[in-house]
């Protein structure tokens, strides 16, 4: 089979934020040391090289970039510097896009312009809207449900997650036709539906990522890699928490009622509160310090998301201190500056951003699942029509 060799590819992906790709040779020494590789997944090696040919289809149909954990040992040790987390993260990074058939997260990832841009755009409409239909300014006392009746926000919150399900959704389609191909249509439902637990499991877990930190023999290493995980795994809890609430449970979280500090609605929004800090500072001081190989190169997807999480936290803090002080109209104020800059992060990052990936790598293992499940059946079937020798 002739192999066409396209290496305009290797510039595309470096849009992506793939740095140092072409200084690959292909030694196998970043497989060698992958404490998550086999045989079936001899990653990042196998990806570098599809992309320096240039194997556009091969890649889109690889699972190999998202069971990757970019735990940065195999950048770690590259005799050459050609820095191949970084490219498995730019892989990913194309994948979202290729996913996606609006096309909006390719721009995104591609022009820091269109995605600053659309951000801004939505959080000015939220403003805008306010300015033209927010309700009576109640000034002697903090009535925030009047200037923001939580019957029209809670309906607008339904409207934003059925625009996220049908995008989420559409994409996700998307991703297992692209994964499976032709192959999928001949997968028995049955075997969807017994795999199904897997996407819950590591969606809530993330347990593969804690391979990587029980592999290393440094235990500094290992503890800083396990506070890694377990960070990303609270900023998870706390962020799913969060959208539940607006979503499900708005007229209990949005109240003029002033709830004891032993309700649970006050426990509930200190723990994602707490989480939020803790993860979105996390990731932007390790940014800022550059002291660990996953935050060597940033990407700028790997700054909006963070920034917008801890600006959404810290304004709901500031509404939540200056309702209880009782300042009528700074709290109506920064209610706004909230809900302007959440519902970007919201609409944008979740289907189209760096939100995405919470999502695409459990279902890439569950695909992977369903793929190895498909196969081992069909081995059977195959095998008890052979006649015995």
């Amino acid at each position: 089979m002739k192999t066409r060799v396209d290496p305009e590819f290797v510039n595309e992906l470096k849009q992506y934020g793939a740095v140092g790709i072409e200084k690959c040779f292909n030694c196998g020494n970043c497989t060698a040391i992958c404490p998550l590789t086999d045989s079936e997944h001899a990653f990042p090696r196998n990806v570098i090289r599809l992309a320096q040919l240039g194997q556009h289809e091969r890649i889109a149909g690889s699972l190999d970039p998202w069971l990757c954990y970019y735990c940065g040992n195999c950048s770690d040790t590259c005799p050459k510097g050609a820095e191949p987390a970084e490219t498995m993260m730019a892989a990913r990074r194309w994948l979202t896009g290729q996913y996606d058939w609006t096309g909006l997260a390719r721009r995104f990832y591609t022009s820091k312009t269109w995605e600053m841009g659309s951000m801004i755009v939505v959080g000015l409409l939220v403003v805008l809207l306010f300015v033209l239909f927010h309700g009576p300014l109640v000034t002697d006392q903090v009535r925030l449900n009047s200037f923001a009746p939580v019957s029209t926000i809670h309906l607008a919150d339904w409207v934003m997650a059925g625009g996220l399900l049908f995008f989420v959704g559409t994409n996700i389609i998307k991703m297992q036709r692209v994964i499976l191909g032709r192959e999928g249509r001949h997968i028995p439902l049955r075997l969807y539906l017994s795999e199904a637990w897997s996407i819950v499991y590591q969606f809530a877990t993330q347990s593969r990522w804690t391979t990587c930190a029980q592999e290393e023999q440094d235990a500094r290493q290992r503890r800083k890699k396990g506070f890694a995980w377990l960070s990303h795994l609270l900023l998870v809890s706390g962020y799913v928490l969060m959208l539940v609430m607006i979503v499900l449970f708005l007229p209990w979280f949005q109240t003029d009622n002033l709830y004891p500090i032993t309700n649970p609605q006050r426990w509930l929004g200190y723990y994602a509160t707490a989480v939020l800090l803790l993860g979105a500072g996390t990731v932007l001081w390790g940014r800022l310090k550059k002291d660990s190989q996953q935050h060597r190169f940033s990407h700028a997807s790997d700054w909006i998301f963070p920034i917008l999480l801890l600006v959404v936290t810290l304004t709901g803090i500031l509404q939540h201190t200056l309702r209880y002080l009782g300042f009528p109209l700074a709290t109506y104020y920064t209610y706004v500056v909230h809900l302007a800059f959440a519902a970007p992060m919201l609409i944008l990052e979740v289907p189209f951003g760096k939100w995405s990936h919470l999502y695409y790598r459990p279902l890439a293992i569950y695909f992977d699942r369903v793929r190895a499940r498909a196969f081992e059946q069909k081995q059977v079937v195959d095998g008890a029509t052979v006649p015995a020798i």
